[in-house]
């Protein structure tokens, strides 16, 4: 009787541990790639140059109307829309400290891509993958390192340098 009560709480507790699942947590941030920018001087075109009093907003992208505002950068990485094919980005600059209004350039970049959606494990679910990335400037952008991407994969480099 004794040997049939252990076996059984044997079975139990064995079938209990066999049921539990692995905790899963992704490490891989961001999934989805931001696309990222480096900004050049365009006399000498190995020197970064800040943006003075940059600010950038974007159309499109759902909670991020306004991703920069009044800032100093030499490099940025943006989200893309991954619900559509193409994002205006709407890059705005002030040379002078005077009045915010005054003295202010604008720019535009717009950015056409493929998105595909990319399996990446169960814990971290879906990225969007951007293929066949083309990229078009105005304003005082005075141009770019590329025009075309083949995909933007990971962050981890600058996929555009804008000289200006």
């Amino acid at each position: 009787m004794r040997f049939l009560k252990y076996t059984v709480i044997l079975i139990v507790v064995t079938i209990c541990f066999l049921s539990c699942e692995k905790d899963d947590f992704c490490t891989q941030t961001p999934v989805t790639p931001n696309l990222v920018l480096r900004f050049y001087d365009k006399t000498n075109l190995t020197e970064f140059k800040d943006v003075q009093r940059f600010s950038m907003t974007a159309s499109g992208i759902q909670n991020a109307d306004s991703l920069f505002t009044n800032i100093t950068v030499d490099s940025i990485a943006i989200p893309l829309n991954t619900l559509t094919e193409e994002t205006v980005f709407t890059l705005k600059r002030n040379e002078t400290d005077s009045d915010a209004s005054a003295g202010n350039e604008f720019a535009t970049l717009t950015v056409k891509y493929t998105p595909e959606n990319d399996y990446v494990s169960r814990s971290c679910g879906f990225r969007v993958i951007f293929n066949e990335v083309t990229f078009e400037k105005t304003g005082w952008i005075d141009r770019l390192s590329v025009t075309e991407v083949e995909s933007i994969k990971s962050q981890t480099n600058a996929h555009v340098n804008i000289f200006h």
